[in-house]
Parts: C-alpha cells; sequence; structure tokens
C-alpha cells in the first residue's frame, strides 16, 4: 500500500502498497458491455465510500508468454516475487481512508482528508506527512482522491484478458514512482489493480466482500496516536 501512496517501505513486501489499490464484488451500474475506461468512469462517479477486504502480492509475468503481472496471477500462470499479505480497507472520497494489513504483519495507513498517518504496531512507531504530497498521482488517488482521474492519469483501453476489462493509467507527473496503473473490471465489478513501478515490480491487488456506500460513523477516519508510540514526521 505504500507505493499506492508513496515510499513507506520496511521491508521488501512493504515497498509494494499506497503502493498498493483493486477489487472483487463492487457492482456498478454499467453494461458488461462497457470499456474498461467507462466502467472506470462509473464506479468512480458512484462510488463515494466502501469498505472490503483486500490481497496483496508481488508477482511476476514468464517472460515466455508476454502476460501482463496481474492477467497472467489471476490466469494462475505467474510466479511469485516476493511475500503475500492481506488486510482491511474503507475509505470516502476524496482523502480518507483505512488500509489496514493483517497478514503476515500489522500496519495501518490512516487518512482523515489532511494528514496521512503510518502506524507500524512491531515498532510502536507512528509516521506523519500531509496526504497532498503522499496522494499526488498516486495509484491510491484512483480510489481515495478526487473523480478528477484525467488530470494526473492518460487513460488507455487495454483489452479483455481472461475475461476481465483492462485499461491503463500512465501518470503524467514525471517523478512518480510508477510507469503505469493497470485495473481491470469483470462485468461491472471492480475485480484488481496492477501496479506497475519503475524499478521493474509489478504488485497485484485484488478486492472481496467489498460493500459500496456503506454508512460510515462521524469521526470514523480520525487517527489517535497508540499509547507510548514514537511520531515521526514523514
Amino acid at each position: 500500500m505504500q507505493q499506492f501512496i508513496g515510499h513507506v517501505s520496511r521491508s521488501g513486501l512493504r515497498r509494494h502498497l499506497l503502493s498498493a489499490l483493486c477489487a472483487s464484488a463492487v457492482l456498478v451500474s454499467t453494461p458488461v458491455w462497457a470499456s474498461g475506461i467507462a466502467q472506470l468512469k462509473a464506479f468512480v462517479a458512484q462510488v463515494h465510500a466502501a469498505r472490503g477486504e483486500f490481497t496483496q502480492r508481488e508477482v511476476r509475468a514468464p517472460a515466455a508468454n508476454g502476460a501482463s503481472g496481474a492477467s497472467a496471477a489471476l490466469a494462475g500462470t505467474a510466479r511469485a516475487a516476493g511475500g503475500n499479505a492481506s488486510g482491511t480497507f474503507m475509505f470516502a472520497r476524496p482523502g480518507k481512508f483505512i488500509w489496514a494489513y493483517e497478514k503476515p504483519y500489522q500496519q495501518l495507513l490512516q487518512a482523515d482528508g489532511d494528514t496521512l498517518y503510518v502506524y507500524d504496531k512491531d515498532l510502536n512507531q507512528v509516521t506523519v506527512r500531509k496526504l497532498g504530497a503522499a496522494l499526488g498521482a498516486s495509484p491510491a488517488a484512483i480510489l481515495f482522491g478526487s473523480n478528477d482521474l484525467e488530470k494526473n492519469f492518460t487513460l488507455h483501453d487495454a483489452g479483455v484478458k481472461a475475461g476481465i476489462d483492462w485499461l491503463e493509467l500512465v501518470p503524467k507527473a514525471s517523478d512518480t514512482q510508477f510507469q503505469r496503473v493497470g485495473i481491470g473490471f469483470r462485468n461491472g465489478n471492480l475485480e484488481a489493480m496492477e501496479l506497475h513501478d519503475v524499478f521493474g515490480n509489478v504488485t497485484l491487488l485484488t478486492f472481496s466482500k467489498m460493500q459500496k456506500n456503506p454508512p460510515l460513523p462521524a469521526g470514523q477516519f480520525k487517527f489517535s496516536v497508540p499509547k507510548g508510540a514514537d511520531v515521526i514526521d514523514g
């Protein structure tokens, strides 16, 4: 999730999150024949908040078949390039989210619309940074930012692979950590996100049990520093 939002690494696995964002089982009212771009725009327009579960893994497609990392992984032909992670998430656009790793370690990324907090339970340490600088043109901005995607990304339909309608988003900024982001929809449902960083790593995010526009309590995204935790300005 860190790459999803910016570089907040502690291990090889963590380098690839906010790198993280994406999803299975989010129904949007778009025709099944709609292009990937049309389905993404419908998702952004209709889904203002959501919660669910995610899995994250680093994947590498076999060079011989030329498949993209995510499409190869979903088809069962990719080989693992690193560890796996899983957890839960919720968000309310723009700029409010909770992304919680539960396995293989516990780590929390939380934003209240203005500030991003990264809490490492093992270290009992909280890193704090301004959210605007952290989101930017990162993959996290696609899910958690405003709906003005074409301000920061160039969108291209990428065809159908393994029954999934794919599109690619290429950051317009030259200083981003990502070369491109793939997003896959199946029958109007957001299925997966594929993150390609500038170092050649590919991170695949898939989502399940996603609820769109659930009622969220006031103050849901307010972060409280755990007792005794060290606070670092990131």
